[in-house]
């Protein structure tokens, strides 16, 4: 089992945050196990850094993000 989500990197040592599948969190799965579309995923990291960085903007969260999700295995091109 991995220590973070290989989408979003959130740490899965909590079991509340742990999702169905080994390598992801609950926020990076969808219902039937799978992850998630890429664009659904960047939303959901860009809302995380708008909620601790509150003076950024839509259009800065959404470049964080993307160049966040780079780093993540997930996400690897």
């Amino acid at each position: 089992m991995s220590d973070h989500c290989h989408a979003c990197g959130v740490s899965l040592h909590m079991p509340e945050l742990k999702g169905p599948a080994e390598d992801f969190c609950k926020y990076c799965i969808d219902d039937k196990g799978e992850l998630k579309k890429r664009d659904e995923v960047r939303q959901g990291i860009a809302h995380w850094l708008k909620s601790w960085s509150p003076g950024i903007t839509e259009e800065q969260a959404n470049e964080r993000a993307c160049h966040y999700m780079k780093a993540m295995p997930a996400w690897a091109d």
